[in-house]
């Protein structure tokens, strides 16, 4: 099991302005408060689609108190913002678990499996044990707790929109890294998605170890 925790609070950067219209808010948690489902936790998932690289889930605790302003679904945020409230995030959070699954458990137990597992894991790595769970989607994992299923609750729900911040800046940071050991993939422009590009370095080289080999064009060609 591979769970990585994190804590990095970056420099408020003041050229960097949330917008308050953003749709994310802390309202269904202060309701789930009121009827004593505290802790609760937000999780959301980044890498389904990906060709390449691990799928990666957050799990957040938001302190009621220190809400970051401007919470939304990570791929609605450019990148400069998203790194300023992962930081406000880390800062913030009475608890925040990253999780991940890898490519070869992808291959081994499919894309949705992996998904689940990577968000059971990140629950389980959680220091304050949740009494509720918002996922994002329509497909939750059984928890040991309560959970509920928000269909874009990235966009609405600011504890779940934590996490999905969480997980998408952990993970282009990871495919940044796989860049380092793979340049010929360009995993840090594309973050193992398939982009033209990618495809055309695919055929070019074949895969590396961080391809998912139960994914097209690399299955039924190439094989572990």
């Amino acid at each position: 099991m591979t769970v990585e925790h994190a804590a990095v609070a970056l420099a408020p950067n003041p050229a960097l302005l949330h917008n308050p219209a953003m749709p994310a808010h802390f309202h269904r948690e202060t309701s789930a408060i009121a009827d004593g489902l505290w802790p609760l936790a937000g999780i959301d998932e980044v890498g389904r689609g990906p060709l390449a690289g691990p799928v990666v889930a957050a799990a957040v605790i938001l302190d009621p108190t220190r809400v970051p302003h401007g919470l939304d679904d990570s791929k609605k945020l450019p990148a400069a913002i998203r790194e300023e409230l992962f930081g406000e995030i880390m800062e913030r959070a009475l608890a925040v678990s990253v999780a991940s699954v890898t490519a070869v458990e992808i291959d081994a137990i499919n894309i949705r499996q992996a998904t689940l597992l990577a968000m059971r894991r990140a629950a389980a790595g959680l220091p304050l044990a949740p009494l509720h769970i918002m996922v994002d989607g329509n497909d939750p994992p059984q928890f040991a707790c309560s959970c509920e299923a928000i269909i874009q609750g990235d966009g609405q729900i600011a504890s779940i929109a934590a996490a999905s911040i969480v997980a998408k800046v952990t993970r282009d940071r990871m495919m940044a890294r796989l860049c380092k050991r793979y340049p010929a993939y360009g995993f840090s422009g594309h973050v193992g998605y398939a982009t033209p590009q990618h495809r055309k370095a695919i055929a070019a080289h074949g895969p590396c170890p961080e391809h998912r080999y139960s994914f097209a064009p690399v299955k039924g060609v190439w094989f572990r």
